[in-house]
């Protein structure tokens, strides 16, 4: 049975070629294979579709191909080709490019070449020269004069020289003798004094050229010396006068570079000047001024505050402006009730939310009566917040006095009607706790002329109303009195014009961030707005009115508060939108460095005797270091007011550290390394702050008034004064006679006239009435025993520590000194 049988050989059907494989296997097995072999089929192109290719080679189109699509290929074609020919374009444009750089390059090295040996032949020649001349001036001296008569009877002989002095033009056959017309025209000897390019030996023994030259730098040097000096010789330049710009501050290495003097001499100037300064502290101009001109130079007075001018605007044309609502501020004594007042005129009940009942933050508010807006602005009354009442008084139109009846005029009564004439604005007296049975309304009209506040009643031009707050009583005459008196004033504003506003009070609130309440002056503040205010910079991310709402702009007298600072501004600076936020954070960063400059400036700006002065008041004066952190800047900055005034010569307060926002790690790490509590005014210490404040041993105290603040530092000072030594009279004593006794000295036999003598009291020698000795008892003795106290009328021994000059008839004082704790007034 063979391996085909019964089995169809492999392969494909339709003209395939058969053919056997000998396949192997292990252990020596073999097997042979029928195989078939497909032929590959060749397919001849038709008659027609050879005639469709050459036309599509041809630029033809195709069975197939639409319009469009030929269009396409084509397109992309013809901007193949133009890439290809932009490319080739671009690629030669580069050779050529780079082929003229290594020209230029190759041209400025042959150049520099040619020029050092242009230099090197040209110092070379002359070395030679100088060498020439020397060798004749020797050989001139050696050789013997010649007698007169070998000149006249020699003519012929010296023809050669007087040839070589003519022309080359007057010797005959100038032409034939062309060399040696290039010997003579060169200057150099003839015959065996014409110098070569080698060197002999000769020259070299005679020290010629042989012998040591200078090098090509000092030859250099050596020009150079001689272009500045004329000659080489050291000569005193004329100093030159230069202008130099001078901004607000600078630094004394700046100065001295912009003068081009060395900064030791300018230190040194400075120094002379009483003024102890290093090269990198800053100066102010009034001292560079001065050093400036000591140095012989001219000044010329910059500002960089040219930033500045971003924010200036043009004034409004009367045709821009439009009615506003006026901005009353409510000014008064602590507890007469001014917020009181403004809740009954708000129906709203602020004061409850206040610490101690008592107002510590400027509040804003806009109230609408009659279809009149009016914007209120809510003072503190306390002593601490007098700046907060002056700035409330600069941004306002009208002042609303508020006296209570019973009280009368009281001191920051007094306050309120200087900040609002200093203000220039007008002023509503509104006489509070008519209701009261104490109130006498008459009264407080007639103190009210003791500082120059006429009220209508007394024939005067100041509107006064008697209101409630408690009862409402006089709230609608009070409001009308407002209104008449904004319609005096015809208040006006452009609302269509850049915002512009002032920051009522500033605080970082917890989640929202830095956030400023500003009353709107002029224009229209909208989301979005990029301003400037103060040393800080943003972008509006959020307005809120006073009811808590957001809004999207805010116009002219609006009190809104501004999300989008970033950091927290100082109550009292200015906003202003600008256009770009590349002007805003440029402004921003010059008024910085200014106030930096500034601070830095009078930090500096101290003489040799303040500082002596200033070292030795500091000995004698102790100082408690406190850190400040309140919620809004307003209460930090009357807080900082209300330390500086607490102390006397002994004690002072200091603040080291102030801010808005929670007390964080970082306050307590320097409360820790300088010993200082911190004092929290509305504001908690955050979780790390806790934390390290426990582990640091540095102390926390939280306050709400102001009062038990500023009563709690009082104290605390009170605690660094020297305690008052007070002397107490106790006795006399009169020595009636003297011995002395071995190993103790001159003892004195008294007789106690008056008191009683006491072991541990102090004493004193009285010797014709003069105090001769001061000092402690070394024994007090009753007979042959030491005792405690000696009464009146008896005798005793007493000894002197460290004093034997006693006499009889001398008097003995007697006291005792107490100590007694002072505080502060």
């Amino acid at each position: 049975m063979s391996d085909t049988d019964g089995k169809k050989p492999l392969g494909l059907s339709g003209g395939a070629r058969s053919g056997q494989v000998k396949q192997s296997f292990a252990r020596g097995r073999t097997k042979s294979v029928v195989v078939e072999t497909k032929r590959k089929r060749v397919q001849v192109p038709k008659p027609q579709a050879q005639s469709a290719a050459a036309v599509n080679a041809q630029g033809g189109k195709a069975s197939g191909t639409t319009d469009a699509e030929m269009d396409r290929r084509l397109r992309a074609l013809q901007a193949a080709k133009a890439r290809e020919a932009e490319d080739a374009e671009r690629r030669a444009a580069e050779e050529r490019e780079r082929e003229e750089a290594r020209a230029r390059r190759r041209e400025e090295i042959e150049t520099k070449e040619r020029e050092e040996r242009e230099r090197e032949e040209l110092l070379k020649q002359k070395a030679e020269e100088d060498a020439r001349r020397k060798r004749e001036a020797e050989e001139a001296k050696n050789r013997p004069a010649p007698a007169p008569a070998a000149e006249a009877d020699a003519p012929k002989s010296d023809a050669p020289a007087r040839q070589r002095n003519l022309g080359p033009d007057a010797r005959p056959g100038g032409g034939n003798d062309a060399k040696r017309k290039r010997d003579d025209d060169s200057g150099k000897p003839r015959g065996g004094e014409r110098r070569g390019g080698k060197l002999t030996v000769n020259q070299a023994l005679a020290g010629g050229e042989g012998g040591r030259q200078r090098s090509l730098a000092s030859m250099r040097r050596k020009q150079e010396r001689q272009r500045k000096g004329g000659g080489g010789g050291s000569q005193n330049q004329e100093k030159v006068a230069r202008t130099v710009q001078l901004p607000e501050t600078i630094v004394v290495s700046e100065l001295a570079n912009r003068m081009t003097e060395r900064v030791a001499a300018v230190v040194k100037a400075l120094m002379q000047n009483g003024m102890m300064v290093t090269q990198n502290q800053v100066i102010d101009a009034d001292t560079a001024e001065l050093i400036i001109e000591e140095f012989g130079h001219k000044v010329q007075r910059v500002s960089e505050a040219d930033v500045e001018q971003a924010i200036e605007v043009e004034a409004d044309k009367d045709e821009d402006l439009k009615d506003r609502a006026p901005v009353i501020t409510i000014m008064g004594h602590v507890d007469h009730g001014k917020t009181s007042l403004l809740d009954a005129i708000r129906k709203t009940k602020v004061v409850s939310g206040e610490a101690g009942g008592i107002t510590q933050h400027i509040g804003a508010y806009q109230v609408e009566t009659n279809g009149t807006k009016l914007s209120f602005l809510d003072t503190p009354g306390h002593a601490a917040f007098t700046s907060m009442r002056a700035r409330g008084a600069q941004v306002t139109d009208i002042v609303v006095l508020v006296v209570a009846a019973d009280d009368a005029v009281m001191p920051q009564t007094i306050e309120a009607i200087h900040h609002a004439k200093a203000a220039g604005v007008p002023m509503i007296v509104a006489i509070n706790k008519i209701d009261l049975p104490a109130a006498d309304a008459n009264r407080v009209r007639t103190d009210l002329l003791q500082h120059e506040v006429i009220v209508e009643a007394m024939s005067g031009e100041v509107q006064d109303v008697e209101v409630s707050a408690a009862t409402g009583q006089g709230l609608d005459q009070l409001l009308e009195a407002i209104a008449l008196q904004a319609e005096i004033l015809e208040l006006k504003a452009n609302p269509d014009r850049a915002a512009q506003g002032a920051v009522i009070e500033a605080q970082l609130d917890v989640g929202r961030g830095p956030v400023a309440t500003v009353l709107v002056q002029n224009g229209t503040l909208r989301r979005g707005d990029i301003f400037v205010v103060g040393e800080q910079w943003g972008k509006v991310r959020a307005l809120v009115n006073d009811q808590g709402d957001r809004v999207n702009e805010a116009g002219p007298s609006v009190p809104v508060e501004v999300l989008g600072l970033n950091g927290t501004p100082e109550a009292g600076d200015v906003l202003n939108v600008v256009k770009t936020e590349a002007e805003a954070r440029e402004i921003a960063e010059y008024r910085e460095q200014a106030a930096k400059d500034k601070r830095a400036a009078a930090g500096a700006a101290t003489t040799l005797d303040q500082l002596l002065a200033n070292a030795k008041a500091d000995e004698s004066v102790s100082e408690l270091p406190i850190l400040v952190k309140a919620d809004v800047q307003g209460s930090a900055e009357a807080i900082i007011q209300a330390m500086e005034k607490i102390g006397n010569d002994e004690v002072r307060v200091r603040v080291l550290h102030s801010g808005v926002g929670a007390i964080t790690e970082s306050d307590i790490t320097l409360a820790e390394a300088s010993g200082a509590p911190v004092i929290g005014f509305n504001v908690r210490a955050n979780a790390p702050a806790r934390a390290a404040a426990n582990q640091k041993g540095v102390e926390i105290r939280y306050y709400s008034v102001i009062y038990d603040l500023v009563d709690d530092v009082k104290a605390a000072a009170s605690g660094l004064l020297s305690a008052e030594v007070r002397e107490n009279f106790i006795g006399y004593a009169e020595i009636r006679e003297t011995f002395r006794v071995t190993g103790i000295g001159n003892v004195a036999g008294c007789l106690v006239t008056e008191g009683v003598a006491r072991r541990s009291a102090g004493v004193r020698l009285l010797r014709d009435n003069t105090v001769i000795h001061e000092g402690t008892l070394k024994t007090l003795k009753r007979f042959k025993d030491e005792v405690k106290e000696v009464q009146s009328g008896q005798e005793c021994g007493m000894a002197f520590e460290n004093y034997d000059d006693i006499r009889k008839g001398d008097v003995i004082e007697i006291f005792e000194r107490e100590e007694v704790e002072r505080s502060l007034a």
